[in-house]
């Protein structure tokens, strides 16, 4: 198989696209892993990840941390941005927000581990930190801390 026949199934890559309206709307594309023999582990950092207060529909900040261990799949990357850009207009509580991120992924990509972080920033004067993980790591691979620094204001 090609390189470009291996990735005839990309729909997002390489062109034009718009922020979905809505999580349930964005599409999530994965890729074969190309390297599916060996266990590694993925991160992406989201620091300016935002959404609604379901409630307020105030904006909501948060410093996004995934990290995974692909099995035969892998995230396409500009699909998991579009995704998470949909929140921007979506309205939940940051435990939907970040557990939700976390069962959407597992759906459509099945990895062997994940975790994901979220790190709020204060909403009524106290931050909100969620956190995430399903699956167990394989011998020898190496998770490293997620070391984003508790919320501590102006310092």
């Amino acid at each position: 198989m090609t390189e470009k026949n291996k990735y005839q199934n990309l729909t997002q890559l390489g062109g034009e696209t718009r922020l979905p309206e809505s999580p349930d709307e964005a599409v999530i594309e994965s890729v074969a892993n190309p390297q599916s023999d060996v266990d590694y582990m993925v991160r992406f950092t989201v620091p300016e990840f935002t959404s609604l207060c379901p409630i307020t529909g105030q904006p909501d900040f948060a410093h996004l941390v995934i990290d995974y261990i692909p099995d035969a799949h892998l995230v396409e990357s500009k699909s998991l941005k579009l995704f998470l850009g949909s929140f921007r207009n979506h309205g939940a509580f940051h435990e939907d927000c970040t557990v939700g991120i976390a069962t959407r992924l597992i759906r459509e990509i099945a990895p062997k581990w994940i975790r994901i972080g979220g790190y709020w920033y204060p909403r009524g004067g106290m931050p909100i930190d969620v956190f995430f993980a399903q699956g167990e790591i394989p011998k020898g691979v190496w998770v490293p801390e997620q070391k984003v620094d508790a919320y501590r204001g102006r310092g």
